[in-house]
């Protein structure tokens, strides 16, 4: 199973980027696909789910990035996106992709299955 990132790069606040994570070697439809970002400074066991979908469409978005960020996946194309609206230097971090069977979405790295390798995401001005 291999999960390949893209998209990250840098833009002023206020700008938006799209990420995008093909999936291949065996992930299911049924898997649930998420997006995680590790802030500078921040530990990797310990950074922070941004959104998650399941392979029906149902989605989860932390809080803090609801109406900023925005998850979905082409399930024909086994890619999962993130696009990214208004932001701001407090996005900069390394985001990655990962994946884990069904149905349940849970927060701790540790309960992902799959990574990709991340993109960085640089917002400054």
């Amino acid at each position: 199973v291999q999960l390949q990132a893209s998209g990250g790069g840098s833009v002023q606040p206020g700008g938006s980027l799209r990420l995008s994570c093909a999936a291949s070697g065996g992930i299911l439809n049924t898997y649930v696909m998420g997006w995680f970002r590790q802030e500078p400074g921040q530990e990797r066991a310990l950074q922070d789910l941004v959104a998650a979908i399941r392979g029906d469409g149902t989605t989860y978005h932390a809080p803090s990035m609801k109406g900023r960020f925005t998850i979905s996946r082409d399930n024909a194309k086994n890619t999962v996106y993130l696009q990214m609206v208004n932001l701001n230097p407090e996005d900069t971090a390394v985001y990655s992709c990962a994946a884990r069977p069904g149905p349940y979405i849970y927060s701790r790295v540790s309960d992902w299955d799959y990574w990709g390798q991340g993109t960085q995401v640089t917002v400054s001005s």
